[in-house]
């Protein structure tokens, strides 16, 4: 009986305890009920139990044998500000808040590699049970770090996980290197001198600096990052006067970057407040600049990433895991993990079509249970091939 078959018969169960978990979301470092859960039952299973790690993360521990290595296995738990247009049974209770991105699901699947590794104690060695608050932008990893959470629960290795809709159920996708990219969010800061809308010559219309800006911005990508690199600049808003007859003292831009590597990051970042500056310079305006980091690269080491798709493999056959996935846009805080210790991070497929296939920050996405014994079962071989027993 492997893993998955194992999990399986648990499956109604966990179901049930996921989605429980989607009609109750909390936002970043509001996960009091979710830690809550989380610690109660992996005490009830004999394992180790360490609360408010991070502020509301939560880190299990669970020794056997007398073996030297240590594995930290990672899920992420908070839910999205945003509303929910599905109307099943477990749709959130909360408004405004939803588990739009598989939190849920993630959380139910370290739950269950967990149970199923206490139970069979097939490994020799410690693993960690790593429970993380705020992935949304919000620091999670970063808090949890800065807490000594490897100092305190040391690693040789973490990995982590996410669903990924339209990959079906029962697939993997992974790749060394790069998977997804760091990101940043902008604020852009049009300062000029207003007026009436009828003498614009008396005025240092900011809003005609800053569409200039705008458009200047879309060049730096092409015209600063290799052909063979990647990154985006998008402008995501655009704030500006409310009178249709007074040309405002300020406006006010933001938006995001993203790229794979950290030094295509600097390059952006150098540019585009020189970019900036001198557009609204050459307008008589200025432009103030702020740079706010919310993740670096997700880079996996190529060991780890080995090791992953090797215990996907086993699980489900090498042609349902395919080890040079594309990398993606989306971004990761995850990330900080993997810049502290060596590690890699998998996508489990979430179904097709109407069965997993709605993308994730969403209102109508919902993760998809039949993934739980897939994603857990992968986790649980992980650590069984990489901890091993001998003799």
């Amino acid at each position: 009986m492997t893993a998955v078959d194992r999990i399986r018969d648990w499956l109604d169960e966990f179901t049930a305890w996921r989605r429980d978990f989607h009609a109750h979301p909390e936002l970043g470092f509001e996960e009091v009920r979710t830690s809550a859960l989380v610690a109660e039952r992996l005490a009830s299973w004999g394992i180790e139990v360490h609360r408010s790690v991070g502020r509301t993360g939560v880190v299990g521990v669970l020794r056997n044998g007398n073996g030297q290595g240590r594995i930290g296995l990672r899920a992420d738990m908070d839910a999205l500000p945003m509303p929910e247009a599905n109307t099943f049974a477990h749709r959130s209770t909360i408004e405004g808040k939803m588990h739009g991105c598989g939190h849920d699901g993630h959380t139910t699947i370290l739950l269950a590699a967990a149970r199923y590794l206490a139970e069979t104690k097939n490994f020799d060695g410690t693993v960690h049970f790593i429970f993380q608050p705020a992935e949304e932008g919000r620091g999670g990893a970063q808090a949890m770090l800065a807490d000594g959470l490897f100092e305190r629960f040391p690693c040789d290795a973490v990995y982590g996980l996410h669903n990924r809709p339209g990959l079906p159920v029962g697939q993997f996708a992974i790749r060394p290197g790069p998977v997804m990219a760091g990101a940043v969010f902008f604020d852009i800061v049009v300062q000029g001198r207003g007026g009436h809308g009828a003498r614009p010559e008396a005025t240092v219309d900011p809003v005609i600096a800053g569409a200039q800006i705008v458009s200047a911005l879309q060049t730096i990508v092409s015209r600063n990052v290799g052909a063979l690199d990647s990154a985006v600049i998008s402008v995501t808003g655009f704030t500006a006067g409310e009178a249709y007859n007074v040309i405002p003292d300020r406006v006010a831009l933001k938006g995001t970057v993203r790229a794979f590597r950290v030094e295509t990051m600097r390059v952006l970042e150098e540019r585009m407040r020189a970019v900036a500056q001198s557009v609204a310079a050459g307008f008589g305006a200025t432009a103030e600049v702020t740079w706010r980091e919310i993740a670096a690269p997700t880079i996996n080491t190529p060991e780890e990433a080995t090791a992953m798709a090797d215990a996907a493999a086993a699980l489900v056959g090498e042609p349902h895991v395919e080890r040079n996935r594309s990398p993606v846009m989306g971004s990761e805080d995850f990330a900080y993990m993997l810049l502290e210790k060596p590690g890699a991070y998998i996508h489990v497929g979430n179904g097709t079509g109407d069965a997993g296939g709605c993308d994730v920050h969403n209102p109508h996405y919902d993760f998809n249970d039949a993934a739980i014994p897939y994603g857990a079962g992968m986790l649980a071989t992980l650590v069984e091939q990489k901890l091993a027993r001998v003799g």
